[in-house]
């Protein structure tokens, strides 16, 4: 790390905070200010609010104990702790798919009714949308939610899934076409232009 220290108003960047914690563990608690919410705010949208508490924190718990592993050269953390959460979030894809699954069938949201108030066409109009999301690959599921819920760059979903740019785009290319297809749209004229990018 070099360059003078930063200054009161400029906060030090996430891989500075990692390597500080090594020495000063308290410091860590930085990155958890940064991102909890963030973090919380996906895992309630993948997995509804009574799981999202204990996901974050285990994010961050994993997060702080494999902190020694971190890429000092990554100045944001965001995309490594996105990767951490959603891995936690594949060993409850079961109750994911079930959720999805369930809006599909009967309309009702139990996930979107913990985090937003939903009318019923919006849950009802939720409901083929849902049915898609469970239909897909959980690869492909994965790298199309990190992008559409948190707004994950197509760079930052590699990171976070540590997989080439190339799979990123090929997977939510993929993604995108089965989920217009199983919502009835045409894909000959259907363009995206973040896919063309």
């Amino acid at each position: 790390m070099t360059g003078p220290p930063p200054t009161e108003t400029q906060a030090p960047d996430d891989a500075e905070v990692v390597a500080q914690s090594l020495e000063q563990p308290e410091l860590f608690a930085r990155l958890y200010d940064r991102y909890s919410a963030d973090i919380h705010r996906y895992v309630t949208r993948r997995l509804g609010d009574g799981m999202a508490d204990d996901i974050t924190a285990d994010t961050f718990l994993t997060a702080f104990r494999i902190r020694g592993r971190y890429d000092l050269t990554r100045t944001n953390a965001r995309p490594w702790l996105y990767g951490i959460a959603g891995n936690l979030i594949g060993k409850q894809r079961r109750t994911e798919v079930r959720a999805l699954k369930a809006l599909a069938r009967t309309g009702h949201d139990p996930v979107a009714a913990s985090w937003v108030e939903e009318t019923e066409s919006r849950v009802a109009a939720q409901g083929p949308l849902a049915g898609a999301l469970a239909a897909l690959p959980a690869a492909d599921r994965h790298v199309l939610l990190l992008v559409a819920w948190a707004d994950l760059t197509y760079q930052e979903v590699a990171e976070a899934l540590d997989i080439p740019v190339g799979t990123v785009r090929s997977r939510l290319n993929r993604a995108r076409r089965k989920v217009r297809a199983a919502l009835g749209a045409d894909p000959a004229f259907v363009s995206d232009a973040a896919e063309v990018a």
